[in-house]
């Protein structure tokens, strides 16, 4: 019966094996001690080319007829009605484990996606206001809250003044307009006001909530600045007999 003798190129352990078994799998074979798949019939040697004189457990597994007991757990001979020895199988499938990774890896892109959806929600209503309405409905799932955008480098006060009220003592008004130079509508700002005396020193500071200014509820500030357009306040405040001589009046957003 001829034998060819083939070598693991990873363990260099050498096989015997007829022609047959060699492409019964188009010649991939896996070795018996080390497990490498590799191709058989690329690997062939010559018979006793550094073939040890006495062959290895894992050579004499592969000899059909020989006598005596095979290793644990390997094939005795091999006949053509009998499985092949496991050197000769195939790699397992790995299909399913493919299709495992792959969801897996959808799965947490699409985890990926939602939250940056969640934490720039602000920003991709901005961007794409198409997913503003699945972006609130999301919002009222969740429990958060789709605000307007704050860019206060974008906002502006245009004019102000504060002058005393003649019919009150201790009355001054503040009249200010605000412009939104933005592209898109902005949340209203917050203001600080600071009455200072004649050395420029500040007397009394205040801050201005947009609820405070413009005398609106919360849903009536929903919509914000438009783009491009303007938000005109006008203030009473009692100064309560501070002689104030100057104000300073800043515009930000409370973090």
């Amino acid at each position: 019966m001829t034998l060819l003798v083939t070598r693991c190129p990873a363990c260099a352990t050498a096989f015997r094996a007829q022609p047959g078994q060699l492409s019964a799998r188009k010649g991939m074979v896996r070795c018996g001690k080390c497990a490498t798949v590799f191709d058989g019939v690329a690997n062939l040697v010559e018979e006793g080319a550094g073939i040890p004189g006495e062959p290895s457990p894992q050579l004499g597994l592969f000899e059909a007829g020989t006598p005596g007991p095979a290793a644990p757990g390997r094939a005795r001979a091999l006949d053509d009605d009998e499985p092949l020895p496991e050197f000769l199988e195939e790699a397992p499938p790995r299909a399913r484990f493919s299709i495992a990774w792959g969801l897996g890896a959808v799965l947490a892109l699409a985890l990926l996606a939602g939250q940056l959806a969640y934490y720039y929600r602000t920003e991709l209503a901005t961007l794409v206001p198409q997913t503003r309405p699945f972006l609130a409905e999301g919002c009222r799932f969740l429990a958060c809250e789709l605000r307007l955008p704050r860019r206060p480098d974008l906002l502006s006060i245009e004019s102000s003044d504060l002058q005393a009220d003649k019919r009150r003592e201790n009355l001054i008004v503040l009249n200010a307009v605000i412009r939104n130079r933005a592209p898109f509508a902005q949340e209203h700002p917050s203001l600080e006001l600071t009455l200072t005396d004649a050395l420029d020193k500040p007397l009394v500071r205040r801050v201005l909530r947009p609820e405070d200014y413009l005398a609106r509820t919360r849903e009536a500030l929903a919509p914000g600045i438009a783009p491009g357009s303007e938000s005109v306040l006008r203030m009473h405040f009692d100064t309560g007999g501070l002689r104030a001589t100057g104000y300073r009046l800043y515009l930000f957003y409370p973090s």
